[in-house]
This record gives structure tokens, sequence and C-alpha cells, in this order.
């Protein structure tokens, strides 16, 4: 009976252990040789795959940018609606991978699928009416807010000890100590509130807008 043989490494096989990894442990978990472990092979063969290991981490950025949806851009979704519904799945995308967000904030760079997100929210920004320069700092702003709720959680900043928040110091935080226990609905709130407040600062914006101009 033939020996069963270890499968065949591959990008893509790499590149799901590292986001694994990121994902239990953090971007400073990530090695070649904890990798390779992972994988059970020899360190050297990554390489044949990615030169480095910022490398790898830059593909795994690029697979959960791949996880966004991107469809409502192209189903005849007004511009408004496919900003918010692609915020939502952007968040969504964050939320389940917060670990690698700090190296998708530098920016798409050549990343394939960061490049084909951004140039989705810009094209669509544009078809509805956008001029250029303003359709760019449309995805500039949708880009900081999402990025940014993704980087931590405000309820979960508070901690659960009522003796910390001493009203006569800050006599606006007696119920401070409740906000940690709460965090999951209070920062879907916020969240959903500055959402809606954007969009609606852009759509006031628009309405200015001359679209009929050439």
């Amino acid at each position: 009976m033939a020996r069963p043989r270890t499968p065949l490494l591959s990008t893509e096989r790499i590149v799901g252990a590292a986001r694994a990894l990121v994902d239990a442990e953090g971007l400073a978990a990530v090695s070649t040789r904890r990798l390779a472990t992972e994988l059970g092979v020899s360190g050297p063969s990554l390489y044949n795959h990615f030169r480095t290991k910022d490398d790898i981490l830059e593909a795994v950025a690029d697979s959960v940018s791949a996880q966004v949806d991107l469809s409502m851009f192209a189903d005849g979704r007004d511009w408004r609606t496919a900003l918010r519904d692609w915020a939502l799945s952007y968040r969504a995308a964050l939320r389940d991978h917060p670990h690698i967000v700090p190296v998708l904030a530098r920016g798409p760079g050549r990343r394939p699928a960061g490049l084909r997100l951004a140039d989705a929210v810009y094209g669509a920004m544009v078809d509805a009416g956008w001029p250029p320069a303003q359709a760019t700092s449309i995805g500039a702003l949708m880009r900081y807010f999402v990025m940014g709720s993704a980087l931590g959680s405000f309820a979960g900043g508070f901690v659960d000890d009522a003796s910390a928040y001493d009203p006569a110091d800050y006599p606006h935080l007696g119920q401070a100590h409740l906000l940690a226990e709460r965090q999951e609905l209070i920062d879907e709130r916020a969240f959903t509130t500055g959402l809606t407040a954007l969009l609606d600062g852009l759509a006031q914006q628009y309405e200015r807008l001359d679209t009929t101009a050439p």
C-alpha cells in the first residue's frame, strides 16, 4: 500500500494557515518557522511561494479583502444603499479578522483584492455623478470609518469596576462600568449611528451637485 503523501504546498495553503495563526494569536505569532511547523514542511519550502514574512502577511490581508462583498456596486442599487451595504460587509470581514487590520490599514498597495475593492467604490461613485476628486474622498472617508471601527472596541475600553469612576472626578461616568458587558450592542449601535450620519451628510452634498454638467 502506498504511503500517504504530505499534501502539496501551495500559496492557498500557506495563506490559510497564516490567516488562522493571525486570527488565533496575532501578527507577532507569524514566522516562517512557525508556519512551516503548522504545515508540516521545511522552512525553505515556503520561499518557493513567498520571499518574506511580510509578503505572507500582505497575502493574508488581501484574502480578507477578498471576503468583502462588492456585488452591490453592479446590481443597480443606488449609490447610498450600495455604500451602506458595502460598509456593513467590509466591517463584518474586519470583525472576523481583527488582528490583520493594522496591515490592511497601510492601504491596498499592490494587493489585487484590495485594488478591486478601491476600484469598485470609486467607479460606482463616479458613475453616480460624483466628481472624481470627491469620489476619491468618499472612498477614503469610508475606509477611515470602517477601519477605525475595527481597530478597537469603544465599550471594551472601559473597566467594569465602578470604583474607577469616582463621581468627584468623573461626574458623568456613573454607568461607565457597565459598558464592557454590553460591548457588542454598544459598538454595533455606534457603528450604525455613525454610518447613517455619514451617509446623510453625503446625501446633502450630493443634492447640491450639478449631476447634469458634462
